[in-house]
């Protein structure tokens, strides 16, 4: 029995000694360079070329000196012109978010631009030809896009194809709708950037979002609607003055900054 026990315990620190011991202990992670040491980046982004966007929304944004990224919708632009004017004229960034702003027909507001019915080919010359109105009307080549309703796809059943590839070709980049995590700089694919609502919450909302962010390095893209105080899909100034300021402040470690700025910087540390 004693021989038996000694093979026992040789076998035993023989394979201690094959593992690893990473397999006990995950090891942490170097932290992502963000510039000037902070903890986290944050964009703030908005959809649909929506009027109270123009109409306050980037009043408040200037007021504090902070570029936004705006997903635009052609035919939206054209009743704000003006102000979509100035707000390039201010720095804010300007992107894609098609013309016709397809969506699921399980929608019924989207039904006659359904994207079960729509093919790839379909999808590709709207996100071309929105490119197209919005340089006309505002001279900026889009490099950005937000995916209508978050969703990427087209057809339906066996026949589904993903869009993100043609999104992908066209786009430096390609933010979602409705999603449950900010981004990991050091993994991320670009064309499929997750948006988390920043609609319908208060500051202290936004703020834990913030701070689960900051304990990993991460990219918070919060995405947004209305630009008001209160009323569906609408991104209350209030709370994004508290942000505004709460960024404002170096020993809070937030970079706040449009989707493209961020992206370009992240790319270039990959």
């Amino acid at each position: 029995m004693k021989r038996d026990t000694i093979q026992a315990t040789n076998l035993l620190i023989f394979l201690f000694a094959l593992i690893s011991p990473e397999t006990f202990c995950q090891q942490p992670t170097k932290p992502f360079p963000w510039p000037e040491g902070k903890q986290a980046a944050i964009s703030l982004t908005f959809d649909d070329a929506r009027a109270s966007q123009v109409n306050g929304g980037t009043a408040l944004l200037d007021k504090y000196g902070v570029k936004a990224t705006f997903y635009l919708v052609p035919a939206a632009v054209k009743s704000q012109l003006s102000g979509w004017k100035k707000a390039v004229a201010s720095g804010h960034e300007i992107g894609n978010h098609s013309l016709n702003h397809p969506c699921s027909g399980n929608f019924v507001w989207s039904r006659s631009k359904a994207l079960e019915e729509y093919t790839l080919e379909k999808m590709e010359e709207e996100l071309v030809e929105a490119n197209k109105q919005i340089k006309e009307m505002l001279g900026v080549d889009c490099k950005v896009f937000a995916y209508p309703c978050g969703q990427t796809f087209v057809g339906r059943g066996e026949g589904t194809q993903s869009y993100v590839p043609i999104a992908a070709k066209l786009f430096d980049n390609s933010r979602g709708w409705m999603d449950e995590a900010a981004n990991d700089p050091s993994y991320v694919d670009f064309a499929q950037l997750t948006g988390v609502e920043s609609d319908g919450k208060d500051f202290d909302k936004i703020l834990l979002l913030i701070e689960q962010a900051k304990k990993s390095g991460q990219w918070l893209v919060l995405a947004g609607h209305e630009m008001g105080e209160g009323g569906d899909q609408t991104t209350r100034l209030a709370m994004l003055e508290e942000l505004m300021k709460y960024a404002a402040d170096p020993a809070n470690g937030i970079w706040l900054a449009p989707v493209g700025t961020v992206a370009d910087y992240v790319s270039s540390k990959r």
